[in-house]
């Protein structure tokens, strides 16, 4: 069975973005980049809410006009190709190779798309959706990535209304700078 793995930025306080939505802070060292390579390698399609779609189908696309970074240029090609998953109650199409899924029951078709045959999903970004799969037990790995920033306020990495255990899995420095904490869900 296919795994929901979840990959997020957070600062060291637990926030993805800053008091006004800022997300300027993440720095993609080489090997944070190289580590996020492997993550794509490994998924057959990136999953996102509506948020993260709006904010991701407006950069990727053009991501080589308006950026110098190797990571960017390197990803945006990948980004383009691979399949993705829009989590979304008012969307009916996405355009960018996805599908929109989640108008009706979205325990029972994210569960679908994980018994489909292939690679893991790959959800990346907003804690909005993550909150509402972890409320749900369909994601199976947390790789959380700490930044050496406190944010002050903001969005916090989780919106989980009820407790819920994780088991470390692993801990990595990347770039002398931001850590890795890998957990799996407890049964």
């Amino acid at each position: 069975m296919r795994k929901v793995v979840y990959y997020v930025h957070q600062s060291v306080d637990g926030f993805i973005e800053g008091p006004n939505g800022e997300f300027d802070w993440p720095v993609m060292g080489p090997e944070l980049s190289a580590y996020s390579f492997g993550l794509n390698d490994r998924a057959d399609a990136f999953v996102y809410g509506r948020k993260v779609w709006e904010l991701m189908s407006y950069y990727w696309p053009q991501a080589e006009s308006m950026s110098d970074d190797p990571h960017d240029l390197r990803f945006a090609p990948i980004w383009r190709a691979k399949p993705k998953i829009v989590v979304s109650r008012t969307l009916t199409e996405a355009g960018w190779n996805a599908r929109v899924v989640g108008g009706g029951d979205l325990a029972g078709e994210i569960a679908a798309l994980k018994r489909e045959p292939g690679k893991d999903l790959l959800l990346t970004g907003g804690s909005n959706l993550a909150g509402s799969l972890t409320e749900l037990g369909l994601i199976d790995e947390y790789h959380l990535v700490v930044h050496p920033v406190v944010l002050g306020g903001g969005k916090p990495v989780f919106f989980a209304k009820d407790r819920f255990d994780l088991r470390l899995a692993e801990t990595r420095t990347f770039d002398s700078r931001s850590v890795l904490l890998r957990f799996h869900r407890e049964s």
